[in-house]
Order: structure tokens, then sequence, then C-alpha cells
């Protein structure tokens, strides 16, 4: 936390474009998958969209769906993108490339754990919701440690961006989401001496008819 309550550091997170994954519903974790298209088309429009903005840094999850929807915007600002692998989507271990329906067939009790969010079900090889935004909530705070004052901009994914509004609303981790989370719609939060404030949310004027709507 900045110690000057006055000193705000603000941040515009943005999920990434869409994937052949995203369409198939089928969820990805720490699986490694492109953009698609569509995707690609989202990230450009978030650029044009972003770059209304000025970003004193870019940061991005280190997988590549994200890295290439940061880059777009980095490339129109002349920043690098900086990966961050404290960004990554959470790891859904078992559940890993199977759809929810597949899950709920082969791993009924998980499958169940998993839609009562339980904080503590880890998918048996992955991350349990607590120890997922164990994770994310060190990485935003390293970010606020070097970057304070600061304005940036993160690429990140839906889970990253569940976690960090709930942290700022003080909706518990295991309430139901009522709240969608957009491909590359921009979430702007900010984190002054007093703790953490959300702006905007899911401000996605700028897709069209390229927004698509998808889980993990």
């Amino acid at each position: 936390m900045p110690a000057d309550p006055d000193m705000v550091t603000r941040f515009c997170l943005v999920r990434h474009g869409e994937t052949d994954w995203n369409l198939a519903r089928r969820i990805q974790g720490h699986t490694d998958v492109p953009l698609n298209a569509t995707g690609r088309a989202q990230a450009l429009a978030m650029a044009y969209n972003a770059a209304h903005h000025r970003f004193d840094a870019v940061y991005s999850s280190d997988l590549s769906r994200a890295l290439e929807t940061a880059a777009a915007l980095a490339e129109r600002e002349g920043l690098e993108v900086r990966p961050l692998p404290a960004l990554r989507e959470r790891h859904y271990g078992i559940f890993q490339g199977l759809t929810a329906a597949e899950a709920a067939v082969s791993y009924p009790d998980a499958h169940a754990r998993y839609l009562a969010r339980d904080p503590e079900y880890d998918f048996e090889t992955g991350e349990s919701l607590r120890a997922f935004a164990a994770r994310i909530m060190a990485g935003i705070e390293w970010l606020v440690r070097h970057h304070a004052g600061q304005t940036l901009l993160a690429v990140c994914h839906s889970g990253v961006l569940d976690v960090l509004r709930r942290h700022a609303t003080g909706q518990p981790l295991e309430a139901p989401r009522d709240f969608e989370i957009p491909n590359c719609a921009l979430n702007w939060f900010h984190m002054d001496g007093r703790g953490w404030h959300l702006e905007r949310w899911a401000d996605r004027h700028h897709l069209g008819h390229v927004l698509t709507e998808a889980p993990e």
C-alpha cells in the first residue's frame, strides 16, 4: 500500500481476446491456446480504444492469448509488453481441456465443488480458488509497489478479473458470479491509501460485432 494516502495507482485490466477453446466452451487454465481471428480483431479494437488513455507500462500474463492481445496496444503506443506469470489464469488441473459438460460427466463430484465455488478445491492437480486469489493479489500488489502513482494496462484472464473485482468490492470468493467478463473489455480500478476501488467495469463499446462471451 502506498505510504501517501493521496497517491493513486490506476489499472486498466483487460481479458484476452477470444480463442477457439472459448468458442467451444473448453476450460483453458494454463493450457497455452492462441487467439483466433475474432480474438485478434478484438485485440485491435481494444488497442484503438485504450490508446485514448496514456499508460506508463503494459503487463501481461505469460500465456500467448494474453501476450498477443497486449502486443496490439503496446505496438500502437511504442511500449514493450512485460510478461508477469502471476497474472496467469487459474490452473484447473483435471478439468483443463474439458468442457464443463464433459467435466460434469467425467468428474461429477469435482464438478459440483466447482459449481459451488469451493475455495479449497484444487482439481486434484491444480490450484484452489483461495490459493489462486492469493497468487493474483500478490502479483497485483507487486505492480503497485513498483509503479506507485502510475497508470498501467495489464492483459489477463477472466479468473484474474473475477478475483480483483471481488477484492475491490468486498464480494466473497464463494459467492456466485453475478457479473460478466467480456473478452477485450476495459476494466478500471485504482488503489490508494484507503484500499482498492472499482471505477468502471466491462467498457466494451469499442467491440461491436466482434464481441463474444465465453467461460475460462
